[in-house]
């Protein structure tokens, strides 16, 4: 799904809200979701890491630039149909998790972060980011812009991430990074993996099998970053789980952007940030929402330990 415009043709209201926690309820979704329960999902793809050098030369890459309040990102676009032999499809439940198209959530969650960091709440310098379910992978690409030291991508699908994201990353590092910039040198690694096995590949965890937390606070992730991620409800007790397993202790930061809710499937933030409430391990606050009338209430969440 492209980035929306309100019917104006005017980009859509963003709203930054206080740090403190708020509840609601909200609908909406885009194209691609039928109504009915869930069926059972197929066995997922192998977990692996994906290498720069594996990125795929046989499909069509182009890049066009989005501007998010001042700051120029360019925006990937290759062929569903090309990469994964389907048409006109956001997704396909255990194949395919939409990651070839741009989601809305994605570009504000770049805003928020900007805004966060322009209003000294947020500083990415030197810090280890994850971005679960990356798809073009603007978040983070955002924090390998701004100083982060090491930026690693997750997607549930490898083809993702040799057609779209790999690409996608050097492109916007190369554009926007000169070659005597210092900045220019975060860690940059690219996983495939559902949730219930991320934890198994992905170099910074805090627990093992078992749960048990470990004693070194230098483990973990400082920021992990997520953009539509929680739109099926079946998935988000593993996500909420790996979230556990990879969050550094006790300063790990969480920003989470979503639709408030997803017609169909059942999820949203609000369902999720129902999961986090309910465990009592991680705080919440809604920091900033996006609205106009005419699509879904959209929200971007932080999430911290208490």
């Amino acid at each position: 799904m492209e980035a929306n415009t309100s019917a104006t043709g005017r980009p859509d209201p963003f709203r930054l809200f206080n740090e403190k926690s708020q509840s609601g309820l909200g609908f909406g979704f885009g194209s691609g979701f039928l109504d009915g329960p869930e069926k059972p999902l197929p066995p997922p793809p192998p977990s692996v890491e994906v290498l720069p050098s594996q990125v795929s030369s046989n499909v069509e890459f182009n890049v066009e630039p989005i501007d998010l309040d001042g700051l120029t990102l360019l925006k990937g676009r290759v062929s569903t149909k090309e990469v994964f032999g389907l048409s006109n499809s956001d997704l396909i439940p255990g194949k395919y998790e939409g990651g070839l198209k741009l989601w809305e959530g994605s570009l504000d969650l770049v805003k928020t972060l900007s805004s966060e960091m322009q209003s000294g709440k947020l500083s990415l310098t030197g810090k280890r980011v994850l971005e679960l379910g990356c798809g073009h992978g603007l978040p983070g690409i955002f924090a390998c812009l701004k100083g982060a030291r090491a930026v690693h991508f997750q997607d549930f699908n490898a083809e993702v991430l040799q057609c779209l994201t790999i690409p996608n990353v050097n492109a916007n590092i190369q554009q926007n990074l000169s070659a005597t910039d210092d900045n220019n040198s975060a860690e940059v690694r690219f996983f495939a993996s559902d949730w219930n096995e991320a934890h198994l590949i992905l170099p910074h965890v805090l627990a093992d099998d078992s749960g048990s937390q470990t004693v070194d606070q230098a483990a973990g992730y400082d920021i992990i970053l997520m953009a539509e991620t929680v739109y099926s409800v079946s998935t988000l007790p593993s996500l909420y789980k790996l979230i556990k397993k990879c969050l550094c202790s006790p300063r790990g930061i969480v920003y989470l952007a979503a639709k408030k809710h997803y017609f169909g499937v059942g999820g949203g933030s609000r369902r999720f940030i129902s999961i986090v409430e309910k465990d009592g391990v991680l705080a919440s606050s809604l920091v900033s929402e996006v609205t106009d009338g005419s699509s879904n209430v959209r929200q971007v969440w932080k999430l911290h330990f208490k």
